[in-house]
């Protein structure tokens, strides 16, 4: 669970420390805003209105940012709240929140804000891949598989460099008796790495441990034709069609 624990926070400059010693006339602006804020859900992080002060999210996100520098994480931990309850769709003060969470492993407070920020997110990028990643690993940890094989799939698409990964999710389903959700895996990490002739036969272990020996022999017939040099490959064949 070390992926989404990236690097989030800045360097503190003096610049960011004057965060913190704000005038009480800055405080004085910022109380009627704030009240607004209250009025709409008391900072509850799970409201979808609309935008009350983007500009307002903002130096509340900057604020969580300095505190989290700071390492004064339940002060940080606050600031997001505000931020996200001044801007619900502010996606950098949604995940910086999940980060924070998951940064203290209060994983059930993290795991809505990660699924939010996902939703948020209109190109593929570092974080998206980080958050999809860290939310299927955390729902299957949780033994919600069926919530955590959509974003492992995605995940699979998303990393397609990363093979481990994905025997790390089909042997975690298999083992848990999730048969099709470890064949969910595999077809998807063929379909995404069609190079990997490892994939295939993983993939013909589970089917053939299923009792579907057709549907193996078509994996190791694929395994093989990837690696026509390769007589452990050809002999899983010859030896699996002798079955039929």
């Amino acid at each position: 669970m070390k992926l989404f624990r990236s690097a989030y926070r800045t360097c503190i400059t003096a610049a960011s420390l004057a965060i913190l010693v704000l005038s009480t006339a800055s405080f004085a602006q910022d109380d009627g805003a704030a009240s607004v804020i209250q009025r709409y859900g008391n900072l509850d992080i799970e409201r979808t209105g609309p935008t009350i002060d983007a500009e307002l999210g903002q130096k509340y996100l900057r604020r969580g940012n300095t505190y989290s520098n700071l390492e004064r994480f339940e002060e940080a931990i606050d600031e997001y709240r505000k931020a996200v309850s001044a801007d619900p769709n502010l996606a950098d003060a949604i995940r910086n929140l999940a980060n924070t969470y998951y940064y203290l492993e209060r994983f059930d407070e993290a795991k809505p804000l990660l699924a939010r920020f996902i939703q948020l997110q209109t190109t593929t990028s570092a974080a998206l891949i980080a958050a999809v990643t860290t939310l299927g690993e955390l729902e299957r940890s949780d033994g919600n598989y069926t919530a955590s094989i959509a974003y492992d799939l995605r995940a699979i698409e998303l990393d397609s460099d990363n093979d481990s990964q994905v025997h790390i999710m089909a042997n975690t389903y298999n083992n848990a008796g999730e048969a099709d959700k470890a064949i969910a895996v595999y077809q998807k990490a063929v379909e995404v790495m069609p190079g990997n002739a490892f994939f295939d036969r993983s993939l013909g272990r589970i089917l053939e441990q299923e009792n579907r020996i057709e549907d193996a022999l078509q994996a190791y017939e694929s395994a093989a034709a990837k690696n026509p040099d390769s007589d452990f490959y050809s002999n899983l064949v010859e030896s699996t069609r002798s079955r039929l």
